[in-house]
């Protein structure tokens, strides 16, 4: 019987998760920006067999927003530019469903699977932040359950496009004449709430059948679109036991659509720190910490709540009762945020700093954080994770140098790519155009 293995993934956010990272002495200040930069930490994650790197997007900000989201390059265009350059990582952006159209979305990412011959994955969002809709020409932004609705549509037509193309549509008979065969052509013929969709699209499937969906949700509506619609999902747990109930319950979700739990591959987000000691590592997870000023901190937490203004509010005080101040936009995220708040006793201050360089159990030697992704792996918390170094590229860099080849002696991770499409390193079955047999 073959070993079961993680997956595993990296975030690429410019010069890495931490608010204050573009001041860090290893940082590339431009990196949202620097498409070497990309090119070369991509090319690195490749080389280590991760199965794929991931590009985040919103469609909204302010002069209060993450330095490395004020100018970032457009996710898509991103991809595709990295394609040619690499061979067999996945390429994975996230796109907006509630602020993009579903031929829009199918012809792109269509065209990006095509590019990347069967690399392609979007992360589907629903966009959290309310001032999303003054950019798209909308007077109101729609509520949490009703950008999930919304998105369970926009899905159900971009799959239904991905399907226009039947197996050997395409015979291109040169000698007869004969480019098509119209047979196999599907009309969409979308009639719904929120879209109205003819169809067909105007390419092909690729070899992997269709880009692979990730998804991050933790409400109730996002766990829900989640288990029944995504192939990857994202999850950020504090502990092995809360990652273990996380999971099952994705699973139950699951098998209520009439899915089998192999058909998820769910990932937890961490953002590994290595020193050569645990004091080494603790000194660098202090450093990056005191990168970020308190009011930078605040800004940062405020986003989650609507942009509320804490000036009236004591930083040394315990964290306030907020109250459902918040819920609308990051439902799962702010919930959380109160409920540890108030678990451990914290004030704003200690909320607002840690909300930017969160303590966690991925800290620490290359053995011991490697221990620690094997333990929760095998105690089936996860079935791999997804890297958000704090600071990149060095982050990155020192966990593909000093874990990966940890991981990958103990058999818990590869050596080598086991398909040339991003569903076949995830283990997930390929979508077959219809008349395939």
């Amino acid at each position: 019987m073959t070993r079961r293995q993680l997956r595993m993934g990296t975030f690429l956010s410019g010069t890495g998760s931490n608010m204050g990272s573009w001041r860090h002495p290893e940082a590339v200040p431009d990196g949202a920006i620097n498409f070497a930069h990309y090119l070369d930490m991509t090319r690195r994650a490749e080389a280590a067999k991760l199965d794929f790197v991931f590009f985040g997007d919103g469609v909204y900000i302010s002069e209060k927003s993450h330095p490395n989201f004020l100018t970032r390059f457009e996710p898509l265009t991103l991809l595709a530019s990295l394609a040619p350059s690499t061979s067999r990582i996945g390429l994975v952006a996230t796109l907006s469903t509630t602020y993009s159209e579903p031929f829009t979305v199918a012809r792109q990412f269509g065209s990006i699977d095509l590019l990347s011959e069967g690399r392609a994955g979007w992360n589907i969002v629903t966009s959290p932040l309310a001032g999303s809709a003054a950019n798209y020409s909308k007077t109101e932004h729609p509520d949490h359950d009703l950008r999930y609705r919304m998105a369970n549509e926009h899905l159900d037509v971009t799959e239904a496009l991905w399907g226009s193309w039947e197996e050997g549509a395409f015979p291109r008979d040169q000698a007869r004449g004969r480019f098509i065969d119209p047979s196999k052509l599907h009309a969409t013929n979308h009639e719904g709430k929120f879209f109205s969709v003819a169809g067909p699209l105007n390419i092909t499937r690729s070899r992997q059948g269709q880009p692979v969906l990730f998804q991050a949700g933790a409400s109730e509506a996002g766990r829900d679109f989640a288990a029944s619609r995504a192939d990857a999902i994202f999850a950020v747990q504090s502990s092995p036991e809360s990652a273990v109930r996380f999971r099952a319950d994705l699973h139950q979700r699951a098998a209520k659509q009439g899915r089998r739990p192999e058909e998820l591959v769910i990932l937890q987000g961490i953002g590994p720190i290595v020193g050569r000691t645990r004091a080494e590592a603790e000194e660098k997870y202090r450093a990056i910490g005191e990168l970020v000023d308190i009011d930078v901190a605040l800004d940062y937490l405020g986003r989650f709540f609507e942009d509320i203004d804490w000036s009236g509010y004591d930083l040394d005080a315990p964290f306030p009762d907020l109250g459902d101040h918040g819920r609308g936009g990051w439902q799962s995220t702010t919930d959380n945020i109160k409920k540890h708040a108030k678990e451990a006793g914290l004030t704003l201050r200690e909320v607002a700093l840690n909300s930017t360089t969160p303590r966690h159990a991925f800290i620490g030697t290359a053995s011991e954080i490697a221990d620690t992704m094997q333990s929760w792996f095998e105690a089936g918390a996860a079935d791999g994770y997804m890297l958000d170094c704090p600071v990149l590229p060095s982050g990155l860099t020192e966990f593909l140098d000093e874990v990966v080849p940890i991981l990958v002696e103990r058999g818990v991770f590869r050596g080598e790519y086991e398909a040339e499409t991003l569903r076949g390193n995830l283990g997930l079955r390929a979508f077959a155009a219809k008349g395939s047999g």
